[in-house]
Order: C-alpha cells, then structure tokens, then sequence
C-alpha cells in the first residue's frame, strides 16, 4: 500500500480517534482503488496524476461487478476524505472528485421494534433465573430503553453508572463522553443484576457487563444474544443490537419527543442523522391513516 495512504490511515487514527473498524474499512477502499489505479498505470500509483475520469471509471467498474450504490458512495467517501487530507497537506493541487457524484441511491428504513412486540419480548418468560438470563434480559432493556450503540454498552464501566443522579456515562465514537439518563425502573433491574453478577461471578474486573468468568463482554457474545432473542419476533426482519438503536428513537419520536433531544441522546454529531427516523415515524403515521376506516372509504 502506498505511503501516502498508510499516513491518511494514520491521521484518521491517532489525530480523528477513528476506531479500528473503520479505519480498516476505509484502508480497504484506498487499497482497492490504488489496485485499479495500477492496474491501468502499469504498476504505478500517483495521487497527483489522477483524475476525475479514472474514479468514474473505477465508479462504472464498481457497479459493473454488482456492487450495490450505497457501498459505492461508501467507498467514494473514503476517497474523498483521502484526496482532501492530500490538499490539506499540499500533496495534491486540487481534490479530483470535487465534482463527482455517487450513484442513487434509496435509503432503507431502519428496521425497528413495535412497543408491543419489546414489551412482550422484554416482560415475557424466555429468560432463565440465573446470571445469563438475568444479563441478558438486561442488555436488551438497555440498548432498548437508552438507545447507546453495542461498542458503548460492552465499554460501561461500574464507574460510569452514577445511581444517584440516574444516569450513565457513555464513551461514543471518536472517545466523545456523553450523559444519559435512566428511569427508577431500569435502575432498578440494573441493581438486581449487579447483585447477582456480583454473587455469582465477582465484581473484580470493573465492567458493568461480563461474561461468566467475569471478564468483558465481547461484541460477538452480545450480538448473538440480542440475535436469538429478537428472532423470536417473526415480523422483525433484522435482529442485530442496531435495531434496537433504531428502535429506541422511533419510540421516542413517535411519542412526542423533539428530534434534538433524540440526537443528543443517540450520541450523532449532526441532525441528519437522527432525521433519518422521522421518515420512519412518517411511514407508520402513513400506515396509521390507511388503516383509517375514512381513508379506506374515499377509495372506494
């Protein structure tokens, strides 16, 4: 791989607090365009030769390959921020894909849980006694009730639960700290799992969530727990710990809450983020209105 990506890597790492996840997705983006580049430069790579005909090029060979548009604008991302560190750092004069455009693209909803449907699932009997049961019933009330993302749920620390004031104190992307609040009842069930987490495998490690040998929860622990149970829905179609990220800001939107407050709850540095959910919480209104029996009447 080239110099100059390997120090744009760099940057995004050690100088953007980028996590390891998507400095590795946006290394595997540069890396495949600088093969395309070889490819027809005969083996050579020079950011400051290339133009904006070769990355509609590498756009229209993309596509061709069957890959879907929105991984293509991903990978157009990357490009982009690469090009601007480049001219931000004098390397190149101008950014090639100033004036290039991505594929269209229609986004998806999010998948999310009915109120009913978590209700159901959370209050149910489909978790044991013990101290798995009890953490993982746990774990779906929390991505549930506060929508924090699956990476800040294994990150709570003991430390950051201040019972006190009812809340938490997450670490987000980029290490961005942010305050949430919790309700008497989720204080509630959190203390009864510390107790039996404390009982039965010890408190030692200082993480709030723990495997039964009383070290950190792992992502992929948490992600087939959140799985099993969310499949027990037959009409959710996707059942990661995002979903209930999802689910948890449409549940607050539709209930009155003011978008803002949702976007500082969910941890998103801008607003188009969390905008995303309004389309959701319109889709359902719109399901609502149909169902209406004047509404079935004006079409007949």
């Amino acid at each position: 791989m080239s110099m100059l990506i390997d120090s744009f890597l760099e940057y995004l790492r050690y100088e953007r607090n980028y996590s390891d996840y998507t400095v590795c997705a946006y290394s595997k983006d540069l890396s495949q365009f600088e093969d395309f580049v070889k490819e027809r430069k005969e083996g050579i790579f020079i950011p400051a030769e290339i133009d904006t005909d070769i990355v509609r090029s590498w756009i229209v060979s993309l596509l061709d390959a069957k890959v879907s548009p929105v991984s293509v604008n991903r990978k157009l991302s990357s490009l982009k921020s690469f090009f601007k560190f480049l001219v931000k750092q004098g390397l190149v004069p101008v950014n090639p894909l100033r004036f290039v455009t991505g594929p269209k693209t229609k986004k998806p909803l999010p998948y999310f849980v009915k109120d009913k449907d978590m209700e159901g699932l959370l209050d149910g009997d489909g978790f044991d006694e013990d101290f798995e049961g009890v953490r993982n019933r746990l774990i779906l009330e929390v991505l549930y009730d506060t929508g924090m993302r699956r990476s800040e749920l294994i990150g709570l620390r003991d430390a950051d639960i201040d019972y006190e004031a009812m809340q938490m104190k997450v670490t987000g992307k980029r290490n961005k700290q942010r305050l949430i609040p919790f309700a008497e009842r989720l204080k509630n069930l959190m203390l009864a799992y510390t107790e039996v987490r404390n009982r039965e495998v010890g408190a030692g490690s200082g993480w709030f969530f723990v495997r039964q040998n009383g070290e950190q929860m792992s992502v992929g622990i948490l992600y087939t727990v959140v799985k099993k149970k969310l499949s027990d829905i037959p009409t959710l179609a996707k059942c990661s710990p995002h979903v209930l990220r999802h689910s948890f800001a449409t549940s607050m939107l539709n209930n009155g809450a003011e978008l803002n407050a949702v976007k500082e709850l969910l941890g998103h540095s801008s607003l188009a983020s969390t905008s995303i959910y309004t389309h959701t919480t319109f889709e359902e209104l719109k399901k609502v209105y149909h169902a209406h029996p004047r509404a079935q009447k004006e079409g007949g």
